[in-house]
């Protein structure tokens, strides 16, 4: 208990461990600990937890499968969150999938394994054709979770999208529109499908649906949407002919595409273009964004510092600026300049939507008795 209350979950394993051993128990103490792990991003802690109830459990346990599941997400997630891997990691994770799915087959109960595959082709090993092909043949197979099938739709849908092929995407997204029409489900389709409209330079019609949206209960769909309704009713009102409003999503559709490169060329040309526009805020704010994606911390710390320095009151400062302050935490080794910025954030910005979890990291780093 005093291991977990300092979210020590190594130590607090030890103990768990030895309980478990000495009670000889199924192991469901090991699973529930390996869970809190997971949940407080100790990916370390929570693997050595379920590979404890995988090796020492055997088949025959009631956690053996979902120790096998959760494994692989946390091993995934602690590859991806914050993109510190490499290519050879990737390609081991692939094959563990693999190697599961071979074990338990392609069927209703490996339907999340089959989803989380198809996530790591499309967004890290850039193998969209394998994607589209495991969510057509997890969409297909009898017994699905309904929402699963109607997430595996949206994920679909998405990676038609990277793929180009826009009218697929639009119809998978309506699909789950109408199916969960009063759902948050149904909200996030939904968003998906203006999202696709500003990709396609349809700004009005794509403003309307945000607008709509920004009531959404989710809390995170409704952010989103308000900043891509203020984003083009902006930038509308500024550029009649749009000009640059179409190139910036543009960019904004080569970054989704994994384009990243592509992406930074026509953000560089838009400082020149259009000097004075009022989106350049968003400007700088995506290609952040991307340099961090690709590693470029220091010089995504720079823009976001730029951005923060010259539109100190626009709607993007706070998320710059806690963009900034997680760069200066996790990348950089800067713990004082992020506590700075977290500070900043809960004290000028106290309505923006990153101020309970700035004030939460800046009291833990300080040294408080944080309570969840």
């Amino acid at each position: 208990w005093v291991f977990i209350q300092k979210k020590d979950y190594k130590n607090a394993f030890r103990q768990v461990k030895a309980i478990d051993k000495r009670t000889k128990d199924t192991g469901g103490r090991v699973y529930r600990l390996a869970q809190m792990a997971q949940r407080a991003k100790d990916y370390d802690a929570a693997i050595k937890a379920y590979e404890y109830l995988i090796e020492e459990k055997g088949r025959t346990n009631t956690y053996y499968i979902d120790s096998k599941k959760e494994m692989l997400k946390c091993k995934r997630l602690r590859l991806v969150d914050g993109y510190d891997y490499t290519q050879e990691d990737l390609k081991t994770l692939e094959a563990e999938y693999e190697t599961f799915l071979t074990e338990f087959g392609k069927n209703a109960t490996s339907g999340n394994i089959v989803y989380e595959l198809a996530e790591l082709e499309a967004f890290f090993l850039n193998d969209l054709d394998k994607a589209i092909e495991l969510m057509e043949e997890l969409i297909e197979t009898p017994g699905v979770r309904r929402h699963l099938l109607a997430e595996s739709k949206i994920a679909l849908g998405d990676y038609y999208l990277m793929d180009g092929e826009i009218w697929e995407s639009t119809l998978l997204y309506s699909q789950v529109d109408k199916a969960y029409k009063d759902d948050v489900l149904g909200q996030k389709a939904r968003f998906k499908n203006a999202k696709l409209s500003y990709f396609k330079g349809d700004f009005e019609w794509a403003q309307t649906q945000f607008s709509v949206l920004k009531a959404s209960t989710s809390k995170l769909i409704a952010n989103d949407a308000m900043r891509y309704s203020l984003l083009i009713n902006d930038n509308i009102a500024l550029d009649t002919n749009m000009e640059a409003m179409q190139m910036y999503a543009k960019a904004d559709l080569m970054n989704y595409q994994a384009k990243l490169d592509s992406a930074i060329r026509l953000l560089d040309m838009m400082e020149i273009a259009f000097p004075e526009h009022g989106i350049q805020d968003e400007v700088l704010f995506l290609k952040a964004q991307i340099l961090t994606t690709q590693k470029n911390y220091d010089l995504a710390a720079a823009t976001y510092h730029q951005l923060v320095d010259l539109y100190p009151k626009d709607i993007l400062a706070d998320d710059a600026m806690y963009a900034l302050a997680d760069l200066y935490l996790e990348k950089l080794n800067k713990r004082t300049e992020a506590m700075d910025l977290y500070q900043k954030i809960f004290t000028d910005h106290p309505d923006s939507f990153f101020a309970p979890d700035a004030r939460k990291k800046y009291r833990e780093m300080r040294g408080d008795a944080v309570i969840n």
